[in-house]
């Protein structure tokens, strides 16, 4: 199923290409001919999906038992923090190293107090990585 998630872009930028080189009734046939075989192996896939028995990972996790319910919490709280630090950090290294640079480049004698800024702001990243430790460790 993922190859057809990762396939299709793949696909739409074929199907432009095709567009813009090929015009006319030859484009649109062709076009139309990649459609049906995107169509018949999605069918394929949908057939195999509905037809296929439970997963081996349902037979997994019954195995595993009630133990580990409540642990997708955790992870998903780890996930979002390091995700969110590291946006947040990368937005403010993004201000503060351009306003370092421009400081710097009237007056490079203030390089070590602008660099401890920056450094500031990438401390934020690293933070949410405790917090996630931390979580990661509970779970």
């Amino acid at each position: 199923m993922s190859v057809w998630v990762i396939g299709l872009p793949v696909l739409v930028v074929a199907a432009l290409l095709v567009g813009r080189v090929l015009r006319g009734r030859r484009a649109v046939v062709l076009l139309l001919g990649l459609n049906a075989v995107l169509l018949a192996g999605a069918l394929v896939v949908l057939v195999l999906a509905l037809a296929s028995g439970p997963a081996a990972a349902e037979a997994v996790s019954a195995q595993a038992g009630q133990a580990d319910a409540g642990n997708w919490a955790a992870l998903l709280g780890a996930a979002i923090s390091v995700a969110g630090s590291s946006i947040g950090a990368a937005i403010a290294v993004a201000y503060t190293g351009s306003a370092a640079l421009a400081a710097m480049s009237e007056r490079p004698e203030i390089f070590g107090r602008a660099m401890v800024i920056v450094g500031l702001a990438e401390g934020i990243a690293i933070y949410g990585l405790i917090v996630a430790i931390i979580l990661i460790g509970r779970a």
